[in-house]
């Protein structure tokens, strides 16, 4: 196979292209039908005493789902630019590797060449995208199903509350300031493993925030897996409860990248009037305080029938008296994310407390296998200062740079959270769109959080 030249592959990035999004009443009743299968073949392996585990309980899932109704057809354009984008973001305080700077920060750009399209047809994968051996493809399909399913999120999201900017936080990182989740995690905890991977935040500066839980997973099959998938995603936000029992709203997405057609994102919600953090303290929240452990015991209380005891279950419920530090949690994890990106680890620290992972942004990263923030540059229009990555994209010399809008990095950096809000919120529609910027000489995403990712061609 002949490989495409590098400066052909980064027009394909910024090359806008369909996304299908699939949520329709038909969609609910194949996802409630594979759970129901599902809960049928655990039913029989509990029956079997020889085969009892933990897996084969019966699990809690989110009811009455609801398709998705987004303005316009069933279908967005996007870049494959933006989707790297946004997964580089998702996964900046994931932990996945000692280094971190090519593990996590720069783990999006191996998909760089998956993914191909044009303005009159969909998304699908490339001929490179296709050939990625058997024992990747599980990991391919679900770190792109990640990107494509917080790229909708975020659209889907902005359209209905147009007021209110969307952060988007991951769970694990989120919810380890409460509760301990794993074996090497200090303080109590239940052994169960279902929470959703992220959480999406909508903010307003003075207002209190919506919490909505999101699963996302990916597969390289076809729509009756993705049946299936959805129904496992369904117990994933389950596992947490804010506010009432029950009335949490949820996103659950999963993304279909067959080898034989297009990229199409199965997805679906449940309506609630919980979510929001709406204790009277939490309009004035302190964002720019530092945080420190603390130690829920992983429970969610049941309402109570009059004089019978309450009854809880495993998973994570934030109640009122959790609301104002809840926030505090999601706004500074968030900024985590945003210094992380920019490739500055004195910055993050301070952000996380030390179960969510404050020490593995602390002391000295080499640039060759780190992300060190020592790099600025102005695109379109706008400047930026971050990390700098430079490697071989089919045997020419290329430079990824992220980084965030230098005023809000410089916020940022001093710790003030609640500012950078304020200053986000004011300017959220006034960012670039385009996706390309000739004086750099290679595709730009700019997000309304500030941040940016761009390649280009060395000499």
């Amino acid at each position: 196979m002949m490989l495409k030249p590098a400066k052909h592959v980064l027009r394909d990035l910024a090359q806008r292209s369909n996304v299908s999004l699939h949520s329709d009443p038909v969609l609910v009743g194949a996802v409630a039908a594979a759970a129901a299968d599902d809960d049928e073949r655990r039913a029989k392996k509990r029956d079997d005493e020889s085969s009892v585990k933990d897996d084969d309980e019966f699990l809690r899932r989110k009811p009455e789902l609801h398709p998705i109704r987004a303005r316009g057809d069933k279908s967005s354009q996007l870049t494959p630019w933006d989707v790297l984008h946004v997964l580089g973001r998702a996964i900046a305080l994931s932990r996945r590797g000692a280094a971190r700077g090519l593990a996590e920060h720069w783990g999006a750009l191996k998909y760089s060449q998956a993914l191909t399209g044009d303005t009159g047809s969909f998304l699908k994968l490339s001929t490179e995208g296709k050939e990625t051996a058997d024992y990747y493809k599980a990991v391919q399909s679900s770190e792109l199903g990640v990107g494509f399913a917080l790229v909708l999120a975020r659209r889907i999201l902005a359209q209905r509350y147009p007021d209110r900017v969307v952060s988007i936080v991951p769970a694990d990182t989120a919810l380890r300031a409460g509760w301990a989740l794993t074996s090497r995690d200090k303080g109590q905890r239940q052994n169960y493993r279902y929470r959703p991977q992220f959480f999406a935040e909508l903010w307003k500066p003075g207002a209190p925030s919506l919490v909505l839980p999101i699963a996302c997973k990916g597969n390289h099959s076809n729509a009756a897996h993705s049946h299936v998938q959805l129904a496992s995603a369904s117990a994933h936000v389950e596992a947490v409860h804010v506010g009432p029992w029950n009335g949490t709203p949820c996103l659950i997405f999963s993304t279909e990248l067959p080898l034989d057609g297009h990229v199409t994102v199965h997805a679906l919600y449940a309506e609630g009037s919980g979510g929001w953090l709406a204790h009277p303290n939490a309009e004035g929240s302190d964002l720019d305080a530092k945080l420190s452990d603390v130690n829920h015991f992983p429970q969610i209380h049941l309402p109570s029938n009059g004089d019978e005891a309450r009854i809880s279950i495993p998973g994570f419920h934030i109640t009122p008296d959790h609301y104002e530090w809840f926030g505090r949690v999601l706004a500074r994890t968030a900024a985590a994310g945003l210094t992380a990106f920019a490739g500055n680890g004195e910055a993050t620290a301070p952000y996380l407390t030390e179960r969510q992972g404050r020490k593995h942004f602390i002391g000295f990263t080499h640039a060759a296998t780190g992300s060190v923030q020592d790099a600025n540059h102005t695109l379109l229009g706008e400047r930026f200062v971050g990390t700098d990555h430079v490697f071989r994209l089919n045997g020419t010399r290329v430079e990824a740079f992220s980084g965030v809008e230098t005023a809000l990095f410089d916020l940022l950096a001093s710790g003030r959270v609640t500012q950078y809000r304020h200053e986000i919120y004011e300017h959220r529609s006034a960012w670039p769109s385009d996706s390309w910027d000739s004086s750099w000489g290679g595709p730009v995403s700019i997000h309304p959080d500030g941040t940016v990712l761009a390649i280009r061609l060395l000499p």
